[in-house]
């Protein structure tokens, strides 16, 4: 459901792209189209009789959205296979619907390249609320710059975001992802900024949040047949630890796979390697050592949250953290309404009490 959830969110980005007129409705042809590449980008078989089928022609009108709903989760979204296809391919299918109507930086010109506009929509799709049209709460929009200004080691600015969230329509309603980019755009998030940085603080983000990685660097790794130490790029996600030659991730030369019989230990200096540590499975002891006792820190806690999390039958770390700040938020909201109910109960009273002791003062 998880799944399904993710995929719609973009696929009504690319549904709505179609309806120039906003009517709510879009043509039979374009409709045939969007689910011909839906089904190529999904990797699923296509079905062109029961396309036809469903769109035939002496059907009054275009469809709207809740007339494809039903051939969407029947003959689409129900046939999907996790792991069967590449996620990334089926967003930037409806990225480059949506974005051609909707992606307008002013005068033509963004700090933006497209692939970093690309992995902020994700981004944004990722962190927004589940309900459509779809929009981001403040809270979020601040979440998901103050991680980007971490990754490119600045501050945010917060008189920038005061500005940007106190606007009336972001306070009640929440953010949609075109004003949003507009915002980032404008270059206040970025101001003196090489290009290159912001592109590089972007897609870190992007890796962790929407690609899942709960932590990825260079590690010093012992060999099992030659006991040879060698340098890999590890890449930690929440049931597995991956280890490749190199950061481009082309050629991965092992995985270590974590659940509840998987442990990891602090190890003592030995062979001249330092800051070492390992993870323990039932088979086999990977020995690692990390550049300095800082990094080292962080990865014994990434690799045990992930341990956690798959224990726990989690799939993503940020999924659990976005419903742990939706639900903090609910619960101010809650105390919020309590308080200012319990407050206009006690102006009630006090206005009883003030109309009694008017009475009171006139029988006098």
């Amino acid at each position: 459901m998880e799944l399904r959830a993710e995929l719609l969110k973009s696929i009504w980005y690319a549904f709505t792209s179609l309806d120039v007129e906003k009517s709510g409705k879009v043509s039979k042809s374009q409709l045939k189209v969007l689910s011909h590449n839906l089904y190529t980008a999904l990797n699923i078989p296509h079905d062109p009789v029961a396309l036809e089928d469903h769109f035939r022609d002496d059907d009054d009108g275009p469809v709207s959205n809740q007339g494809y709903m039903p051939y969407l989760n029947k003959f689409i979204l129900d046939k999907v296979v996790e792991g069967t296809f590449v996620k990334e391919n089926v967003d930037e299918f409806c990225w480059t619907l949506c974005a051609k109507k909707n992606y307008r930086p002013k005068n033509g010109v963004g700090v933006l390249p497209d692939k970093d506009a690309f992995h902020l929509w994700c981004l944004f799709n990722f962190l927004s609320e589940d309900n459509y049209p779809l929009v981001l709460v403040p809270e979020e929009v601040e979440y998901l710059l103050k991680k980007i200004c971490l990754a490119m080691s600045v501050e945010l600015s917060c008189v920038d975001m005061e500005d940007f969230i106190s606007q009336e329509a972001v306070r009640q309603s929440g953010i949609t992802v075109w004003v949003f980019l507009d915002f980032v755009n404008t270059g206040r998030l970025t101001r003196g900024m090489e290009k290159d940085s912001v592109t590089m603080a972007i897609d870190e983000v992007y890796q962790e949040i929407a690609g899942n990685i709960i932590k990825q660097g260079y590690l010093w790794k012992k060999g099992h047949l030659r006991r040879n130490w060698n340098e890999r790029w590890f890449s930690l996600q929440p049931s597995t630890l991956h280890y490749y030659v190199s950061e481009d991730r082309k050629e991965c030369k092992g995985c270590i796979e974590l659940g509840h019989n998987c442990c990891v230990e602090v190890l003592p200096e030995k062979e001249g390697k330092r800051c070492m540590f390992c993870v323990k499975t039932l088979t086999k002891t990977y020995e690692m050592s990390a550049p300095d006792t800082k990094q080292r820190q962080e990865w014994t806690t990434a690799i045990q949250t992930a341990i956690r999390l798959c224990v726990e039958g989690k799939k993503s770390l940020h999924k659990d953290l976005k419903l742990r700040r939706r639900e903090q938020r609910e619960e101010r909201e809650r105390k919020h309404t309590a308080k200012e109910e319990e407050l206009q109960s006690l102006r009630l009273l006090q206005g009883e009490r003030e109309s009694k002791l008017a009475e009171l003062e006139l029988l006098q």
